[in-house]
């Protein structure tokens, strides 16, 4: 739960920033990130100097005995101008090296930069920062997910936010169980992931544990799950694959405020031509769930594709390797959720046809959610639909649902509003009939393989959603009424005018 306080810190830290000269949201996410990491790294060693001294064993130091210095707490009371060559001299370099040995953010360390000049700025960062009630796990996720909304801009190479409902949506239909392996080929700032560890909290808690806040937020504590589900998701379940080191940073930090204590995140482009051979794990065994909102934008080098994916679809456009690789990806019988552009599910090239035959014929087609095209707003206005497919099987029938509504206005302000669809689509989703929902006039209906078949596999829901047009009689206004009969009576005027000239 984050409180208006603690968006109002939030707020300033942001400010402190922007008004210092560091303006780029992932830029300034990052920084922060590093050092809510050095407040966490410093949090951790104290509580096992804790531990060791109540058990008498010896454990392994991030910090020895002539670095205590580098330390969180020891730093964080320091003026602004002995703080500043401090932590970019001797702190980030300790990160780089020592530090990383046992942490799961290490990976991703090794070319962090301290990017903050201002002393004042650093000493500003510093002191909010370590105002933060991070050692309380339902409040410090949150905080970094409010922070996360302050992405307000598109990066490169077609990267953008997918908005928190929309992946909670696609999280509820898929309904992750604790035992199974998530996964996100282009995971970004872990979003997909995140909201799956939400999700298993929320359905394995008793509802007397349930912790309901003054403001009515609740907090979850899972006390359902089991130890071997605990060790499980803190160490096993999560896996995240992304080329851009500073998502990776941000990731990382987000689901370890999550409380995943020990997440699979991996610097790699996953459509690249050494991917099989750098995780043969994942090639060879698969993955239980697979959630994604894959780069739509660009195109590759058929020569930087992964043979393997080429052989199954022939073509450079980025939305339909990621799908082809989703589907490699899976373990027989898993299951995606997977946000593409409109062009997949109607484009009539041959790359296009060969992947939606591939999903019809040789797995199983589950479902087709139709998004309105404001949904990714203000980023952009492209028109999307969710896949929901399951590796192998039979399809027999698709479920269509024509989303028009997200709770948001579809505009570039996004405003909560009250039309909503998506817990319908949920409700109707867990109560799917083939044999019922076949009304096509309706907002939800099936479509048999065989009528997808007959369409050259085209998935798009308007090529069968009927339209029923209402004949609606014409009711003219009063003043046209008025109009017409003065207009009338003029015309008479003037027959009787000449009819007395004749």
């Amino acid at each position: 739960m984050i409180t208006g306080d603690l968006k109002c810190k939030i707020d300033k830290l942001w400010e402190e920033f922007w008004t210092g000269g560091i303006t780029n949201p992932l830029t300034v996410i990052e920084q922060i990130s590093f050092l809510m990491f050095s407040r966490l790294l410093d949090e951790t060693e104290r509580r096992n100097e804790k531990k060791a001294k109540r058990t008498k064993k010896e454990f392994k130091r991030v910090f020895k005995t002539d670095e205590q210095e580098l330390r969180w707490a020891n730093y964080f009371h320091l003026g602004a101008k002995e703080m500043l060559p401090l932590v970019r001299d001797r702190v980030f370099p300790h990160f780089k090296n020592a530090a990383m040995g046992n942490t799961a953010f290490g990976e991703y360390m090794k070319d962090a930069q301290l990017m903050i000049q201002k002393p004042q700025l650093l000493a500003s960062a510093v002191t909010l920062i370590g105002d933060l009630p991070m050692d309380r796990g339902d409040t410090k996720g949150d905080l970094y997910e409010y922070l996360l909304g302050k992405l307000t801009t598109a990066g490169i190479n077609g990267q953008f936010r997918t908005p928190r409902h929309i992946i909670r949506m696609m999280v509820e239909i898929l309904d992750p169980k604790p035992d199974e392996t998530v996964a996100d080929p282009a995971c970004g700032t872990a979003g997909f992931l995140v909201s799956v560890m939400e999700y298993l909290l929320e359905k394995y808690s008793s509802k007397e544990a349930v912790i309901t806040h003054d403001t009515g937020e609740k907090t979850f504590p899972g006390d359902k799950l089991e130890a071997h589900q605990w060790k499980h998701i803190s160490h096993g379940m999560f896996h995240g694959f992304d080329f851009d080191i500073t998502m990776l940073r941000i990731s990382v930090m987000n689901l370890l405020l999550h409380g995943i204590d020990s997440p699979t995140i991996h610097y790699q482009d996953t459509l690249s031509n050494n991917f099989p051979e750098k995780f043969p794990e994942f090639a060879e065994e698969g993955f239980d769930v697979i959630l994604a909102n894959p780069p739509f934008k660009g195109s590759l080098d058929y020569e930087d594709v992964h043979p393997s994916l080429l052989s199954k679809v022939k073509t450079k456009k980025t939305e339909l390797l990621f799908v082809t690789l989703i589907l490699k990806m899976l373990k027989l019988g898993g299951r995606s959720a997977t946000i593409v552009p409109d062009g997949v599910l109607f484009g009539s090239s041959k790359a296009h046809v060969a992947l939606r035959k591939a999903l019809v014929e040789e797995n199983q087609l589950e479902g087709v959610i139709s998004l309105p095209s404001g949904v990714f707003k203000p980023y952009a206005g492209v028109s999307t639909a969710i896949l929901i497919f399951t590796k192998g099987g039979k399809t027999d029938d698709v479920f269509y649902y024509d989303l028009t509504a997200d709770g948001f206005s579809l505009d570039d302000k996004r405003v909560k509003i009250e039309d909503n669809d998506i817990p319908d689509v949920i409700e109707r989703w867990r109560n799917k009939d083939p044999k019922k929902d076949t009304d096509k006039t309706q907002k939800f209906f099936f479509v048999s393989k065989n009528e997808i078949k007959a369409n050259k596999y085209d998935l798009s829901i308007n090529r069968y959603k009927e339209i029923v047009y209402e004949e609606e009689e014409f009711d003219p206004p009063k003043d046209i009424l008025v109009r017409m009969k003065d207009l009338e009576k003029e015309i008479l005027a003037d027959m009787d005018e000449l009819e007395g000239m004749l």
